[in-house]
């Protein structure tokens, strides 16, 4: 069975499968003046530590480190019976952590990518942790990437969907190229989803062309035609969901969602 109880900061270690390892420290001091105030609204997740005695911080290392700056010798924490291995603290971290601040995408990267390695599938990850198979599929794939878009995904220039579809557009040839990729990228990051998949298609179409032929094509290609729709209740909440989940506008993603139905259906060519 769990307890709640007060347990000194002495007796606390950050438990290897935490997911946040970037930013930690970062408004801090927001988060100790609040605990300061109000005092500590919700305990801190622990478990046995290997060393008897101590405990592992499974979720709430925040709130530990703003505990430690305002020197409370204790701090009110949920105790789990048992202790649990890396993959279940790093799913429990990952979750609790999404409710609360904006992880740095490289955590969530590293996160579902462990994750994903110890589970065997994208299903099992997004399960696990409640995140949109869309969105795990992406961060498992980062690997994918060359050290020059990593870098652009990790300075937040580019998100990684964008920087995926760029590594694909670069590739059709058979041989990867850098540069192309870094250019498409860079493009792609104020493009709608539509406008980038037309970016990988003509490439594919015509392997030859240069970047900066493509990138006109992509943002030119052919007139726009502004349709109304009317949608229930629930499908204008879904389409909400999936616009937020890709982090893009619903008219974008009504676009994005109409294009790949009809290529699907076979009325839109490639």
């Amino acid at each position: 069975m769990d307890e709640v109880r007060d347990i000194a900061l002495d007796d606390l270690v950050i438990s290897t499968g935490q997911v946040r390892v970037r930013d930690v420290g970062k408004e801090i001091d927001e988060l100790a003046a609040s605990i300061q105030k109000l005092g500590l609204l919700e305990p801190i997740l622990v478990c046995p530590a290997e060393k008897p005695g101590k405990f592992e911080i499974l979720t709430g290392q925040r709130r530990f480190l703003a505990h430690k700056q305002l020197k409370r010798p204790t701090i009110r924490a949920t105790v789990l019976a048992n202790r649990v291995d890396d993959a279940t603290a790093k799913a429990l971290s990952l979750t609790e952590n999404l409710v609360r601040r904006d992880l740095h995408s490289r955590d969530l990267i590293d996160a579902c990518t462990s994750l994903y390695k110890k589970y065997g599938t994208i299903a099992a990850v997004a399960d696990e942790t409640g995140l949109p198979y869309s969105k795990v599929s992406q961060y498992v794939k980062y690997d994918r990437l060359d050290s020059e878009l990593r870098k652009l995904v990790d300075g937040g220039q580019v998100d990684l969907k964008a920087a995926l579809r760029a590594h694909d557009a670069a590739s059709v040839t058979g041989e990867y190229n850098s540069e192309e990729a870094v250019k498409f990228a860079k493009e792609m990051s104020s493009m709608s989803g539509a406008q980038q998949d037309r970016i990988v298609k003509k490439k594919v179409q015509e392997p030859e062309a240069s970047a900066d032929a493509i990138i006109e094509s992509a943002k030119t290609g052919g007139k726009v035609v502004q349709v109304l729709v009317t949608l229930g209740q629930e499908v204008h909440k879904s389409l909400q969901s999936y616009a937020q989940a890709e982090g893009t506008s619903q008219d974008n993603a009504a676009a994005d969602l109409i294009s790949e139905a009809l290529s699907g259906k076979g009325y839109l060519e490639a």
